[in-house]
């Protein structure tokens, strides 16, 4: 009973680590990725769709990026969202193709971003906490039922402790990671 406690609260954290890795992956760098604009909500045809769904994103060059829409109608509405976008970048449209040229990185911008970073750490460590807190409720819940006894609640708590710090650990080396990648000129 424990055990599956566990697991479940093993593969919520898991699914959180994940998630900051997605989060942290829309960070601009110096360095063009695709990855940077492959998330950003576009308005289409009154739909909230991401920019991956509606073209071909590449980066044929270092700080050049291209998006290719596969409806030549979705050039307009994809412009401005990068542009509407907190990314500070400037599209060119012509006609045809979206090009992106991502600029150095200032140092107040840098700072701006591991700030950000930090940021997304410390949301990923608050639902780490929630999952710990949801699993301790469960074990709480499985000794009022008499399912488990008080020592292996106990022993239980200790391990979603143990659980938690592991993961806590591993969000942050992720974003010391990324925020190293960030300060990188």
């Amino acid at each position: 009973m424990i055990d599956d406690v566990l697991k479940e609260a093993e593969g919520k954290m898991k699914k959180t680590i994940e998630a900051l890795h997605r989060e942290l992956t829309s960070i601009r760098t110096g360095r063009a990725s695709p990855a940077l604009i492959e998330r950003l909500p576009v308005e289409y045809y009154g739909t909230t769709t991401p920019l991956n769904q509606l073209g071909g994103i590449s980066a044929p060059e270092p700080r050049l990026l291209q998006v290719t829409p596969w409806d030549k109608n979705a050039l307009g509405a994809i412009e401005k969202a990068i542009q509407k976008s907190e990314l500070g970048l400037n599209p060119t449209n012509d006609g045809k193709i979206i090009r992106i040229a991502i600029p150095a990185l200032t140092e107040a911008r840098r700072r701006d971003l591991t700030k950000l970073v930090k940021h997304h750490v410390e949301e990923a460590r608050v639902a780490l906490r929630n999952v710990r807190r949801d699993a301790l409720a469960d074990l709480k819940d499985l000794e009022n039922e008499k399912m488990i006894s008080e020592d292996e609640h106990k022993r239980g708590n200790e391990r979603v402790q143990i659980l938690l710090d592991r993961y806590i650990r591993e969000a942050e080396d992720v974003g010391a990671a990324k925020e190293a990648e960030v300060m990188e000129v």
